[in-house]
């Protein structure tokens, strides 16, 4: 199978590379800097030239606070962008996978979202993305629409790797109980995009780490698992205001069979965790001899 992944550069982008090469697929990556998904022109030139059977559109913007004040800059890659990646995939006959958020929806329901729930985001970052799901459709072409939640992964500032910061710098952190949801590592997400590729899944479908939490659950998890001696307070939304509403309930569940089920969000966490582990290991086995011993996470020292 042909395959461009856009955005490819970013956390998502580049654990969905790995993944595919490893499938043996023929793999175009396209960055951000190699592709603006908000020019048109640009980007039906990059995918009609690479001729893939299967577009996986993981070109985003991903600053939900930032998107409250730059809405139209954020509509424009999350809506706009969305958008013309489908047409010139559409143009070629390939099929496009168009990732999407649990933002699109509002938090209300107590039960887990599932596909045919009605959708209502409640801040900018949520509308955009709801804005590139409909203009994905509407371009008429095959496609996928895959809502995930809670990114973590390598490549890119994560929730994991800010606690793993803060755990070494502070004896106490305080995190939120109020927000629950779905934490799904991206190593696990990827697996996820490419089956539904090769299967050519196609309309809206969840995606996300299987089971729900708090952020303070993912907080202590996250200490117990790597052995930091950070104590974890509890505290409110309220408490802890920052400028883009969150939803307060965004787990995701499907009522599809088709669906790829990933992983407990526990064993996301720990594949994630094992993963960087190894990184530093190799990081220290190829350091030169004489040189300091450092493993740094997110560029901090240990």
């Amino acid at each position: 199978m042909r395959l461009v992944v856009t955005g490819a550069g970013g956390m998502l982008g580049c654990d969905v590379l790995r993944v595919a090469a490893r499938a043996g697929h023929d793999v175009t990556a396209l960055t951000r800097a190699e592709l603006d998904v908000t020019d048109a022109a640009a980007t039906t030139g990059a995918i009609t030239r690479a001729a893939p059977d299967v577009v996986v559109n993981c070109a985003a913007w991903t600053d939900v606070d930032g998107a409250e004040a730059q809405e139209a800059a954020a509509l424009a890659v999350n809506g706009t962008g969305a958008g013309n990646v489908a047409v010139a995939a559409g143009l070629g006959g390939a099929t496009v996978v168009q990732v999407s958020t649990d933002y699109v929806f509002d938090g209300a329901k107590r039960t887990p979202y599932v596909e045919s729930d009605a959708t209502g985001p409640v801040g900018a970052y949520g509308r955009t993305k709801l804005a590139g799901e409909r203009a994905v459709a509407a371009a008429g072409g095959r496609h996928a629409i895959v809502r995930t939640a809670w990114l973590f992964g390598r490549g890119g500032p994560n929730f994991v790797d800010t606690m793993l910061r803060l755990g070494r710098e502070r004896d106490e952190v305080s995190v939120v109980t109020d927000q629950i949801g779905s934490p799904t590592w991206t190593g696990d997400l990827a697996r996820a995009l490419v089956s539904i590729a090769e299967r050519e899944t196609t309309g809206i479908l969840h995606a996300a780490g299987s089971g729900s939490c708090s952020w303070f659950d993912f907080a202590r998890e996250i200490f117990a698992l790597t052995g930091v001696d950070c104590t974890v307070k509890a505290t409110t939304t309220e408490a802890f205001p920052r400028p883009a509403p969150r939803p307060p309930w965004s787990v995701l569940g499907t009522e599809r069979t088709d669906v790829p089920v990933l992983p407990s969000w526990q064993a996301g966490l720990s594949g994630y965790l094992t993963e960087l582990s190894g990184r530093a290991a190799g990081d220290q086995a190829a350091a030169p001899p004489g040189a300091a011993q450092t493993t740094t996470t997110n560029g901090a020292r240990a």
